[in-house]
């Protein structure tokens, strides 16, 4: 099997040659026989394309790095995927203003200003600019605000919107693409088809911010407390941000070329939200956008790395397909209670942490965290994959012995 139709089989529960590996990368440190150069600059840290809307990076990066990316990873035997996302833009009659106010007495960092002036009102967005001493690879803070960013939700002194009244504002800043970003976005598709085509890659397209988008708008502490106090108003705001996701899901299924469509949910557990709450303001909209995507032949992922159990019986019933991240560490999920309630109702990848086990832990901690997740929640219906990423911090002598371990018990499967 190429790649592409390894992930897919092992998404809809058939059975793939092997069970596939899947590393996500975030600024990974790639060893050095695997790197290559760019503009006489050695690439050292490697990213996708899913950050590309909204993550501030150190370091340029584009589809051709993508792509050098994925032929380096299946040199290995492994699997990797290409991300794409839509962009979107700000209607034309909003005027955008960006300043800084230095510190102060009353204010110890500087403060990063955005003032839209829309046709229905200002919308304010200010920040603080922390400076962090970011070591190599890691995303960092942009020198103005966008809208979303995670970089704003603990520094933000004024989140963009706050009540009822900044609603009708947002919408002027949440449009389609111009023209211009269309054509580019149909052209870098042309290229990612062709790529994808010739080497046998799976396509996956980021274009659901779902309860992310809400929390990066309003914050964390905002978010759930309009949805207890106002839950009027939050309802609206959820409907606004699901007419926002299915535009730019619409969008990508009509220009094609995508086999997965993905809905962030970082933000969307029970570190943040009650079941209850969940299946009020979340699966409705995540119901609608699953069917609209199998409706197109594409299949759907939602991303939930903490809280799963109690979210377990909902994500049934959304009927997703594949769920990215299942963490027997962080969230410490019992993998085979896990595999035992989902029923096999849809796919998983994740099974090792790489936060702590991958950085951390020692070579037989490593093996046993694969021959665990590969025992637990195998053979069909799963993806090994660290979560949620391989970090700049990530020993490469971790990741080897991921994947010598990962094909040990492949082949140990196999007899």
């Amino acid at each position: 099997m190429r790649s592409r139709e390894r992930l897919l089989a092992a998404i809809k529960g058939e059975k793939p040659d092997h069970i596939p590996l899947y590393c996500v990368v975030f600024g990974f440190t790639a060893p050095k026989h695997l790197r290559w150069s760019k503009d006489n600059r050695e690439v050292i840290h490697w990213y996708a394309m899913r950050l590309e809307h909204i993550h501030t990076l150190p370091e340029p990066w584009d589809i051709k790095q993508d792509f050098k990316r994925v032929n380096r990873w299946l040199s290995l035997g492994i699997d990797d995927v290409l991300d794409v996302s839509v962009p979107w833009s700000v209607d034309p009659g909003v005027q955008i203003r960006d300043w800084r106010e230095p510190p102060s007495d009353k204010e110890n960092y500087t403060l990063l200003h955005r003032k839209y002036n829309t046709p229905a009102g200002l919308l304010r967005h200010t920040v603080r600019q922390t400076r962090e001493n970011q070591e190599a690879g890691w995303v960092i803070q942009p020198e103005k605000v966008p809208l979303f960013e995670d970089f704003n939700i603990p520094r933000a002194v004024e989140h963009a919107v706050s009540g009822p009244e900044d609603l009708p504002k947002l919408r002027y800043l949440l449009q389609n693409p111009t023209s211009e970003e269309l054509i580019k976005y149909k052209e870098k598709m042309d290229q990612v088809k062709r790529f994808a085509a010739e080497q046998g890659v799976l396509v996956q397209g980021w274009s659901a911010f779902g309860m992310d988008g809400i929390v990066w708008l309003s914050g964390v502490e905002g978010a759930i407390i309009a949805a207890l106090q106002n839950p009027a108003f939050f309802q609206e705001f959820v409907d606004l941000m699901y007419e926002f996701d299915k535009r730019r899901t619409e969008i990508m299924l009509d220009i094609g070329g995508v086999d997965m469509v993905v809905q962030r949910g970082w933000y969307s557990s029970t570190d943040f939200w009650s079941p209850a709450l969940f299946g009020r303001f979340v699966l409705p909209h995540l119901k609608n956008l699953v069917k609209m995507v199998h409706q197109a032949g594409a299949q759907f992922a939602y991303v939930m790395t903490t809280g799963l159990m109690p979210m377990l019986e909902l994500l049934k019933e959304a009927d997703i397909d594949l769920l990215y991240f299942v963490d027997p560490v962080q969230d410490n999920v019992d993998l085979k209670l896990l595999k035992q309630q989902l029923g096999g109702q849809f796919a998983l990848a994740g099974g090792v942490n790489s936060a702590l086990t991958l950085k951390k832990g020692s070579p037989e901690e490593i093996r046993e965290a694969v021959y665990t997740a590969v025992k637990a929640l195998g053979p069909d219906g799963f993806i090994l994959s660290p979560v949620d990423s391989l970090f700049p911090d990530t020993p490469w002598e971790s990741v080897e012995i991921m994947i010598e371990s990962w094909k040990k018990v492949c082949r140990l499967i196999k007899k």
